[in-house]
């Protein structure tokens, strides 16, 4: 069975609920298949960050603050796994298509992906636009970051990947 440690920090639920539902001591699980691999993602609070190898940075287009949020949070990452690590993380602004509430400008994303060396997706849970991209993303920086625990199995086999 391979397995990942990643925490998705302020994530949703895999199925698009209109109402906000907050992740804070609550669980959710995704899966889906990434080169033929089939993973497990489950989001958890932040105690679990020290064991993590991969995280998903999640906020809000239509909430400016939200992204503010995520700067405390990349912060406690490194603070726990050390700033001076190559940590797998992506980031990740929800809504998109809610383009007329937005409050996050692109070129302001665009200079925190290069300030911060980090891929920045906009995605739209309600759409399904470029959800997938987000974990495939993520699960590759995963697969870098540590080669010797990728498995030599062909395509679809029974044996998961889990993400946590």
């Amino acid at each position: 069975m391979r397995k990942f440690n990643a925490v998705v920090l302020g994530g949703a639920p895999n199925v698009f609920i209109e109402q906000y539902n907050p992740t804070i001591e609550e669980e959710y699980r995704c899966e889906l298949i990434v080169d033929g691999h089939k993973c497990v993602f489950t989001a958890l609070n932040e105690k679990y960050l020290k064991n993590a190898r991969g995280f998903l940075l999640v906020f809000s287009l239509t909430q400016e603050s939200s992204l503010r949020d995520i700067e405390n949070l990349r912060q406690q990452i490194y603070l726990a796994k050390g700033s001076d690590k190559d940590i797998p993380i992506v980031v990740v602004g929800t809504k998109l298509d809610l383009s007329n509430e937005r409050e996050v400008s692109r070129a302001t994303i665009h200079e925190l992906a290069e300030s911060w060396k980090l891929p920045f997706y906009e995605t739209s849970a309600k759409r399904n636009w470029h959800v997938t991209d987000v974990f495939e993303d993520l699960v590759r920086q995963m697969r870098k970051h540590s080669p010797d625990r990728n498995p030599v199995r062909s395509k679809l086999k029974k044996d998961p990947c889990i993400v946590m």
